[in-house]
């Protein structure tokens, strides 16, 4: 091969190798998020009721970047150098799913609900907060970015192919979040009627439980 080819050749090589960090980094981000939780169960319900959806969106997904950002960074070794924020994290955000799951279970039982009405969207503050409680205060989050991603990560040596990897892993967060959040008024017709919200309301405040207990029992 000429010499005045092995510049485009290494070009190409390396262009690959980053397409395929990337690929990697946004199949390994999108597997972990897909499992139904509460930060999703959330996502959902407000997208259903179409109130706030793209800040919570936006957020939700600025929030993972972060996280993704310093597990690639290898912060997940800070973390796991201090054995007290584990628990700190598991106690608080149990407590929190513990509140919210029955605030749900208070909603379903009072029922009449429907979509047009779809009170309890809440002001934007609200939302934005209670996105906040689920993204900050959930260990999984930190277990899937700080420690899952950020191991994956490691694979990478070449700076240029972690960057690619990672930014495949934020792209696909927020793909996830605004296909969920915008993609739920095609359940509009069924989320009509108040018996439809009240079965939403119930598995939602029981999975918020289910979470908690799961969070609690694994101390």
């Amino acid at each position: 091969m000429p010499c005045t080819e092995l510049p485009g050749a290494i070009r190409s090589a390396r262009d690959l190798a980053m397409t395929g960090a990337a690929i990697t980094g946004f199949s390994t981000s999108f597997s972990l998020i897909l499992a139904i939780g509460a930060q999703n169960a959330f996502v959902l319900r407000q997208g259903l009721a179409r109130r706030h959806v793209f800040w919570l969106c936006l957020f939700c997904g600025l929030s993972d970047a972060l996280l993704i950002a310093a597990g690639v960074a290898g912060f997940g070794a800070l973390a796991a150098a201090l054995p007290g924020i584990p628990l700190a994290l598991t106690l608080g955000g149990a407590g929190f799913l513990l509140v919210y799951g029955a605030l749900r279970l208070r909603a379903a039982r009072a029922g009449g609900q429907a979509l047009p009405g779809a009170q309890d969207g809440g002001s934007l503050p609200r939302v934005l907060g209670v996105a906040a409680a689920l993204t900050w205060l959930n260990p999984h989050v930190y277990l899937d970015t700080l420690g899952l991603i950020g191991a994956v990560s490691a694979q990478y040596e070449v700076p240029g192919e972690r960057f690619a990897f990672g930014l495949g892993a934020v792209a696909a967060s927020f793909v996830f979040f605004f296909s969920l959040g915008f993609g739920a008024h095609h359940l509009s017709p069924v989320m009509a009627r108040p018996g439809a919200w009240r079965l939403l309301d119930l598995g939602i405040g029981l999975l918020m439980w289910v979470i908690a207990g799961t969070l609690l029992l694994g101390l």
